[in-house]
């Protein structure tokens, strides 16, 4: 009997998957700005990076720019979990809007290290990608001194005063492995380069990451639940893939293709930290449809994280996309 025949037809479920404290922390701020100060509320850019979220809150009241010059004087306007540069909070402040920041306060121990570097003379590399907003919003914290690397390459040619401390810091949603790729290369490059005192991937990518790790090797297929834009979904994406696993990311249902089930017994499933889990539910039953039936979650990380919510906001009355 093949490997393939003694699988037993079943979905299996990452442990954890979706919603980190950040995501919810941020979604139910924009809840509960429109519950205690009615539509629209202002959100700038989207809250986090997934499509059902921002449609959903959308519906609700909520319109999400890029521009504040868009935002109307009085209204309440929301920072994205991602973070923004002091400039925005400046130009926020001057407008008079009434602001909440729904930073990730993970994101935010990043600012406050790179600001503190900076002071003490260093020059930064933050380790990231280009045009995400959390990088956007962490190099700002700056005038200069800091440069932005994506790859071993981008570090081969990065060019850096050898009279100046240097030091780096990283994208919290990161890929580990690679990271630690680029971390090696830096080091090799600048002997003397200073780390933060305690790694900046968050915890939850780092859980979905090792789950996904224990998943991949038991299932012929895994579907991510998340939406492009999300660099911690597209990292389970890649890191499912680098194991071997054929691997897709859906963000609708309706994007799951019959044929990616031709011959698949065990399918597992994860969702990226913005994903909910209404939505992997309902791509749970589409996946039915295709074959296995029987859901198994499998053991894993249990996270208990709370953050708290920003003064002028209801905690205990606050609601939540499930």
């Amino acid at each position: 009997m093949s490997a393939d025949q003694e699988l037993e037809p079943e979905i299996l479920l990452a442990q954890p998957r979706g919603f980190c404290a950040g995501v919810d922390r941020a979604i139910t701020i924009v809840n509960e700005a429109l519950k205690q100060f009615g539509a629209p509320i202002y959100v700038r850019h989207e809250i986090v990076h997934n499509q059902y979220v921002v449609d959903d809150l959308r519906a609700r009241g909520a319109i999400f720019i890029d521009d504040l010059a868009t935002v109307p004087a009085g209204a309440t306007l929301v920072f994205s979990a991602h973070g923004v540069p002091p400039t925005v909070k400046a130009e926020a402040a001057e407008r008079g809007f009434r602001v909440f920041d729904a930073t990730c306060p993970l994101v935010t121990k990043v600012h406050v290290e790179v600001i503190k570097m900076y002071k003490e003379g260093y020059y930064i590399v933050m380790i990231g990608h280009k045009g995400h907003p959390e990088v956007e919003g962490t190099m700002g914290q700056v005038q200069d001194r800091i440069s932005l690397v994506q790859t071993v390459a981008d570090v081969e040619v990065l060019d850096v005063p050898t009279t100046m401390p240097i030091a780096y810091v990283t994208q919290t949603t990161l890929s580990i492995d690679e990271t630690e790729e680029i971390v090696a290369a830096l080091k090799n490059k600048f002997p003397q380069i200073a780390q933060p005192k305690k790694q900046d991937i968050c915890y939850a990518t780092q859980n979905r990451q090792d789950a996904v790790k224990l998943m991949a090797p038991q299932v012929q297929l895994v579907i991510v639940v998340g939406s492009p834009n999300s660099s911690n979904s597209n990292r389970l994406w890649e890191l499912s893939e680098k194991l071997g696993v054929k691997t897709y990311m859906v963000d609708n249902p309706l994007q799951l293709q019959a044929e990616w089930f031709i011959g698949i017994k065990r399918v597992g499933l994860t969702a990226g930290a913005s994903a909910p889990e209404a939505l992997a539910q309902s791509i749970i039953e589409k996946i039915k449809e295709f074959g296995p039936r029987t859901v198994r979650p499998m053991e894993g990380v249990i996270e208990n994280t709370i953050f708290q919510l920003p003064k002028g906001l209801n905690a205990d009355t606050a609601s939540r996309i499930k």
